[in-house]
């Protein structure tokens, strides 16, 4: 008997990527994605169910269908998608629902895995070179959304405490480049205006989009609890990673860069969210060497996912081509996934 998945977020550009890779493990017997949308990406065999974004129908659905993995991808780490209020709503709130769920008396589950994010560890002037797993961050919150993380991880760090015989892991993600997934860096890096802070030119790490989904297909099919960086190795210049991507440089000055940089965000020319305002001036660093020794194999480095993002940005570019649209519609995926007239095995 394989392991029964359940996957929150399923309507998010990761949730729907860790959804597709599951569906290739033979060893999967089922796949369960709660999302507040319709799936973005075209799945074979994943069910699909509507909830709202505190997933407060999450412990109907884990006793309905003895689930023994959750894969928490649905904590918002970009704080211009959502209104502040909603933040917390999704991150803190929507966490506390799925751990009740599964610490529940008789729960199926066996393993958690929570997809969080470096921003936890903040910038600052005295950061550490490397970040490691047991360290905390040097400064004080800046920003409602590592406030939300921070509280996030306590919530589970807690949970992990009260529940040792589940396998509870977290995967603190760098910096996200890659060939689709849209960060607001990666928003800016595509309209060829990176904004810098004059006077500044920290060194950043990045980690490429496939090495994400990897790293949480690997725990999932392993037992690494835990707290564990995920980045690649190395770092570089902010300025480098401009002229790698054939970007300019938008310097703003030092004091309330935010301010300065609000009308370009306004015209949609620039994204420069709270959590980049500090990065863009002191850089962050992780040791990624933890997961690496638990087996995990990356493909990328640092330098290579932002040249990984320039190939794919460039032909982009020259082509003019962009990725279709998926749009689900439940009538015709439950045909083809369960009317006795569909032919199984022909491409559909």
């Amino acid at each position: 008997m394989g392991s029964r998945v359940l996957i929150t977020g399923l309507d998010t550009f990761w949730g729907g990527r860790m959804a597709q890779a599951l569906e290739a493990k033979p060893d999967v017997e089922m796949i369960l994605g709660l999302g507040t949308k319709e799936p973005r990406v075209p799945l074979e065999r994943t069910e699909f169910v509507r909830s709202d974004q505190k997933y407060s129908i999450l412990s109907r659905i884990v006793r309905a269908t003895q689930v023994d993995t959750i894969v928490h991808t649905f904590l918002e780490t970009n704080s211009l998608a959502v209104p502040s209020r909603v933040l917390h709503e999704i991150n803190v709130i929507g966490t506390l629902n799925l751990l009740a769920a599964a610490g529940a008396s008789g729960t199926s589950v066996r393993k958690v895995i929570v997809k969080s994010s470096t921003h936890v560890y903040g910038a600052g002037e005295q950061d550490p070179a490397w970040f490691r797993e047991e360290d905390t961050r040097t400064g004080s919150v800046r920003t409602k959304l590592e406030r939300s993380l921070l509280e996030v991880e306590s919530l589970v760090r807690d949970f992990a405490d009260d529940n040792p015989h589940l396998d509870v892991t977290v995967l603190r993600f760098g910096n996200v480049l890659g060939t689709d997934i849209v960060t607001p860096i990666s928003h800016n890096l595509r309209r060829r205006l990176l904004p810098c802070v004059a006077g500044f030119d920290p060194l950043v790490q990045f980690v490429e989009e496939d090495d994400v989904v990897r790293a949480l297909e690997f725990v999932t099919a392993h037992r690494v609890p835990g707290v564990f960086n995920v980045a690649g190795e190395g770092k570089l210049p902010w300025s480098e990673v401009a002229s790698i991507a054939g970007a300019h440089l938008l310097p703003l000055p030092p004091v309330r860069p935010r301010l300065f940089a609000a009308p370009l965000e306004r015209l949609g020319g620039v994204r420069f969210p709270p959590e980049l305002e500090a990065l863009v001036k002191y850089g962050r660093g992780v040791d990624s060497s933890r997961l690496r020794a638990a087996g995990f194999d990356y493909r990328y480095t640092s330098a290579g996912a932002v040249h990984s993002f320039a190939r794919a940005n460039n032909l982009r570019r020259a082509t003019g081509s962009t990725t279709p649209e998926y749009r689900y519609e439940q009538d015709v995926e439950q045909f083809f996934r369960h009317s006795p007239a569909v032919v199984r095995g022909v491409d559909t």
